[in-house]
C-alpha cells in the first residue's frame, strides 16, 4: 500500500516540472507552440517550486526497529494523542523547520545553538519494561547527543515529561555513542 507521508513533495515537483520544461523545450524546437507554452507557463514554476521545497525538506526518521503485533495491539489501546502526533509527524517530510522536533528541543531549553542541539537519529516502539510502568506503551526518541552531556538530559526530565503532557511519563537512558533515548511511556490504562 502507498503511503502518503513516504512521498516527498519535493521529489514530486521537480520530476513533474522538469519534464514539462523539457518538453517545454522540445516543442519550441519542433514549434509546437500551444504544448511549448504548457510546457514553459507549468513547467518552470512547478520546476521551481520542487527546488524551493528540495532546499527545505526534512526526510522522514527511520524506525529503528520493527514494530511487533504486540506493541502495535498496545499502542492501539494506550497510546495518548501526543505520542500519535509525534510518530505521525517525525515519519513523514516535513518543510520548513531546521530539523524534527527543532521547536520543542528550544522550547524545553536543549537546544543553544543549531550545533548543540540533539540530533533526532531514529524511532521505535516497545512495550515498557521498568518496575513502574511495566507493561505499559512506549514510544522510544533515540538523539545523538554529542555537544549536550547526559546529566542535561535528566535535568531536564521533569521538564520532559511536563511538556509532553498528561498520561506520560518520560525517561531518559544513556547509550553509547553520545546517544539518548527519550522514552515516552503511556500512563493510559496503567492509572
Amino acid at each position: 500500500m502507498l503511503k502518503l507521508n513516504k512521498i516527498s513533495l519535493a521529489s514530486i515537483g521537480l520530476y513533474v516540472g522538469g519534464i514539462l520544461f523539457v518538453v517545454g523545450f522540445w516543442a519550441y524546437a519542433k514549434g509546437n507552440s500551444t504544448l511549448n507554452l504548457v510546457g514553459f507557463f507549468y513547467g518552470f514554476p512547478i520546476l521551481l517550486g520542487g527546488f524551493a521545497f528540495k532546499s527545505s525538506e526534512v526526510t522522514p526518521i527511520p524506525v529503528i526497529v520493527p514494530e511487533s503485533e504486540a506493541v502495535v495491539a498496545l499502542r492501539d489501546e494506550q497510546e495518548t494523542p501526543t505520542q500519535k502526533q509525534l510518530r505521525k509527524d517525525v515519519t513523514r517530510y516535513r518543510y520548513g523547520i531546521k530539523a524534527h522536533l527543532d521547536e520543542i528541543l528550544e522550547k524545553l531549553g536543549m537546544s543553544p545553538t543549531n550545533e548543540e542541539r540533539p540530533v533526532l537519529t531514529g524511532i521505535y516502539e516497545e512495550i515498557s519494561q521498568s518496575e513502574e510502568t511495566k507493561g505499559a506503551y512506549s514510544l522510544v526518541l533515540r538523539f545523538h547527543s554529542p555537544l549536550m552531556d547526559f546529566e542535561t538530559w535528566q535535568q531536564k526530565q521533569d521538564k520532559l515529561m511536563r511538556f509532553f503532557g498528561p498520561g506520560i511519563v518520560a525517561t531518559v537512558a544513556e547509550l553509547a555513542n553520545k546517544e539518548v533515548d527519550l522514552k515516552l511511556i503511556s500512563l493510559v490504562g496503567n492509572e
